[in-house]
């Protein structure tokens, strides 16, 4: 009597859950209604038997209980039943399928007047692709790829000259019009996800898969990864942003092509030298850091990360919480770069000094920081060289007690947690995997061996 209770329960609670929950589908802001429809369908029928089976289970449990004076009769088979389940589970199974392949020759069916923009999936962050005024998007493969050039656009085809880079995570689109995304991965498998739009699709390594939809609704959607891609997987987020044509041609204006992207002169050391000089006061002429001063050591900072961090104070991304008391005093030194070419020249000086021997002043068991490190070291490096491809800086010659700071103020999100800090979210996460203050220096103990 129990289980025929068990099992009623379990059919009322799920009922009562279903239609109590919270959880269901985000707002609709595509075309793509019939996708909820099908979605739907499936529920609903499979709703449908749950319910049936459990309570003819519940039934049976109850109507063929053991009773000592009666014997169960042995029948091996019912063709009649056979039959008719037989029946009905084929028109279940049609009725769930079908829907579905309807939508499908609709997903796969793009319309002509669709804009074709193009994705790039990589460990762990997303770029956009969009044609410039030629309409189209320039070719490309995958030898061409470098760190100049993350899309590997072809220089023999001319049409790719006006195409227009996004190399951050947020794409504008317009509203009402049909988009068809091109999806394209650089590493391993990732999936583009909107769950407003309701699309999603593998970006499969040497292919080029697609999507296609129409924006119906402005705002700023989610867009996530939904294929498990590395240690990382569930911090490659982006954002879709639909916007009114207006608002969305103002945006595409301001974005750079390929050509003007090209035409950007690289650093210049000897201007960069001059404007060091400030730098210098604190962080020292040869970057070596001064921890009185609570300045970092630049040497031996890769030229890329040391630009973002510029560029960031500048933009207020970084420095600007009011906790993040050294970072607030950075904020007005970097203003001091007038514009992109002086970030430049620094930069390019910065990485001409020579990388020195890192001062330990925390006590740690580098053993211990080993393991802790294991999970570091899927971006950073094995020996803390850094990796420009995962956008991870070198930590190796970095002094501990900088480093301690830093993940300090990730674990209390003081850094990273701004809205356009996209690589810093992904450390805030990472950095609270460390338990505590002992972890963090036995972490700068292995760091400091490297």
């Amino acid at each position: 009597m129990y289980l025929v209770i068990a099992l009623v329960l379990l059919v009322v609670g799920s009922l009562i859950f279903h239609w109590w929950s919270p959880w269901w589908f985000t707002p609709l802001a595509s075309n793509w209604s019939t996708i909820d429809t099908t979605v739907n369908i499936t529920l609903y029928i499979t709703g449908i038997v749950f319910v049936a089976v459990n309570l003819f289970m519940a039934y049976a449990v109850f109507r063929f209980r053991h009773k000592a004076d009666q014997r169960s009769k042995y029948e091996p088979e019912n063709k009649k039943l056979e039959l008719w389940l037989t029946g009905i589970t084929t028109v279940g199974v049609v009725a769930m399928l079908a829907p579905g392949l309807v939508v499908w020759a609709d997903f796969i069916d793009v319309p002509e007047e669709a804009d074709v923009i193009e994705v790039l999936g990589e460990q762990w962050q997303w770029r956009y692709r969009l044609p410039g005024a030629d309409g189209q998007l320039g070719e490309v493969d995958a030898r061409y790829i470098s760190q100049a050039n993350p899309f590997g656009i072809s220089p023999n085809d001319e049409a790719g000259n006006d195409d227009i880079i996004v190399d951050n995570s947020e794409l504008h689109l317009p509203i009402d019009r049909p988009v068809k995304v091109l999806l394209r991965s650089k590493d391993v498998l990732h999936d583009f996800a909107v769950p407003q739009f309701r699309v999603k699709m593998d970006l499969v390594p040497g292919t080029v898969s697609y999507v296609w939809f129409t924006p119906t609704r402005t705002g700023k959607f989610d867009i996530l990864c939904m294929e498990l891609c590395g240690i990382a997987h569930y911090t490659m987020r982006g954002h879709v942003v639909v916007d009114e044509q207006d608002q969305f041609d103002a945006w595409l204006g301001e974005q750079p092509t390929w050509a003007e992207i090209q035409d950007i002169a690289p650093g210049d050391t000897l201007a960069g030298q001059g404007l060091y000089t400030v730098c210098g006061s604190c962080h020292g002429q040869q970057g070596e850091g001064n921890a009185a001063m609570n300045a970092p050591r630049l040497a031996g900072l890769p030229d890329w990360y040391v630009e973002r961090q510029l560029h960031y104070y500048k933009a207020g991304i970084r420095g600007s919480h009011k906790e993040d008391i050294y970072g607030q005093q950075m904020a007005p030194m970097a203003g001091v770069l007038v514009d992109d070419k002086a970030v430049r020249d620094v930069t390019a000086y910065i990485a001409s000094l020579e990388a020195q021997t890192a001062n330990r002043t925390l006590a740690g068991d580098p053993e211990r920081g080993k393991s802790h490190y294991t999970n570091c070291g899927a971006c950073h490096g094995a020996e803390a060289q850094g990796n420009y491809a995962l956008q991870a800086p070198t930590l190796a010659g970095q002094d501990d007690w900088y480093l301690k700071r830093q993940l300090e103020n990730f674990r209390l999100g003081i850094r990273g947690t701004h809205e356009q800090d996209n690589y810093g979210h992904q450390m805030v996460l990472m950095a609270r995997s460390l338990q505590n203050e002992q972890s963090i220096d036995d972490l700068m103990a292995y760091l400091s061996s490297l």
